[in-house]
């Protein structure tokens, strides 16, 4: 099966660890330095994020992929402010400029004060998700049609529609856990995307989606997202994620935000907090930054010296994990510690796992 890598590029060298950054500014030379090492490092892709009040993903994405060769680019785009056939086009001169190295992660948005910031106001989240599948729907028929087309529909009126670019094979990457998301991943996704949760979470989880895709007749490789913490020594990576916990929880009480009893508005981090409910799971399953934050995005991860991770990354990958989006709390350092140290041992585990399995199917 393989596995991919997914890194990250959030805009500057920050995280929840310097001071609780909360208002991204665009710092060039961290995206420069970022795109490089881990285009270095061997990542196939790296996550360009989305957010009401930070830099533009395409945009960012198409400067960085200007000044690589090989690295992958994982767009975070939000449906609904902008037309779906505008932004097939988009995303396909993109993914034409860069020599096929675009994909997309459809965020629909579970928080209502963050939608509102970009002037989507009133819309429920079953709605939004509604709104997401046409929105796909249409975005699909833009990207494939060789004919003029026409769609009329509850969101989008579209008449006689052609694009005159296509994407060379783009991906549509796509999360959330509720019932409508998880139909509309089953209809549309190339890649399912999750937060780091237990195995047996994770299982579920994954049952869900493909019983989801096979009722449209597909399949979905799944992506899952976790906070690395590696040292040379297992003591030495639990002292830091110790390190770490005590600095995100001064930066929140100096900016006067909540320590944990924060309830999430969307499905995944409600079941990130479920999973937080205690610091260590599954050996290596760390939650302590959750438990602060109240699962606010991507703040799971896996504690201990590489081999351990990667082993632990070896667990997910024989339940059905394909890709694995990781960064860290030292954003550059650590991707350049993921690309050295880590990412080539579990491509090594893998490639004897799967070296194994076809032995024994022949």
């Amino acid at each position: 099966m393989g596995v991919k890598f997914i890194g990250y590029i959030g805009f500057n060298n920050t995280s929840e660890l310097h001071n609780g950054v909360r208002h991204r500014i665009l710092d060039r030379d961290y995206v420069n330095a970022a795109a490089k090492a881990q285009e270095a490092g061997g990542f196939d892709r790296v996550l360009i994020p989305f957010g009401s009040n930070t830099p533009e993903s395409q945009i960012v994405a198409a400067h960085a992929a200007a000044i690589t060769t090989t690295l992958g680019f994982l767009v975070a785009h939000r449906p609904g402010f902008t037309q779906p056939t505008l932004a097939a086009r988009q995303l396909a001169t993109l993914d034409q400029l860069s020599n096929g190295r675009v994909a997309v992660h459809i965020i629909t948005g579970g928080a209502d004060d963050e939608m509102a910031r970009d002037g989507d106001v009133g819309t429920t989240k079953a709605e939004r998700y509604a709104r997401t599948d046409e929105y796909l729907t249409v975005l699909k028929e833009e990207w494939n049609a060789t004919q003029p087309f026409d769609h009329s529909g509850r969101f989008y009126q579209v008449r006689g529609a052609l694009s005159a670019i296509h994407p060379t094979n783009l991906p549509i990457f796509f999360g959330g856990t509720s019932a409508e998301a998880i139909d509309v991943a089953g209809r549309h996704a190339e890649v399912y995307a999750t937060w780091g949760e237990t195995l047996e979470a994770t299982r579920e989880i994954v049952a869900r989606v493909k019983a989801s895709a096979a009722r449209y007749g597909r399949e979905v490789g799944f992506s899952l997202s976790l906070r690395p913490v590696i040292a040379e020594t297992e003591e030495k990576a639990w002292r830091r994620a110790d390190d770490i916990v005590a600095q995100v929880r001064a930066n929140r009480e100096a900016l006067g935000l909540p320590i944990s009893g924060h309830q999430p508005p969307n499905d995944g981090s409600r079941r990130l907090l479920e999973t937080a409910s205690r610091a260590r799971q599954d050996t290596r399953l760390w939650t302590g930054v959750a438990q602060l934050t109240g699962a606010q995005g991507n703040s799971t991860g896996l504690v201990g010296t590489p081999e351990q991770v990667a082993h632990a990354l070896l667990d997910y990958y024989d339940i059905g994990i394909d890709h694995f989006l990781i960064r860290g709390f030292e954003p550059l350092d650590d991707a350049i510690a993921y690309g050295r140290d880590l990412i080539p041992l579990v491509r090594e585990l893998v490639a004897e796992r799967d070296s194994r399995r076809l032995a024994v199917a022949s």
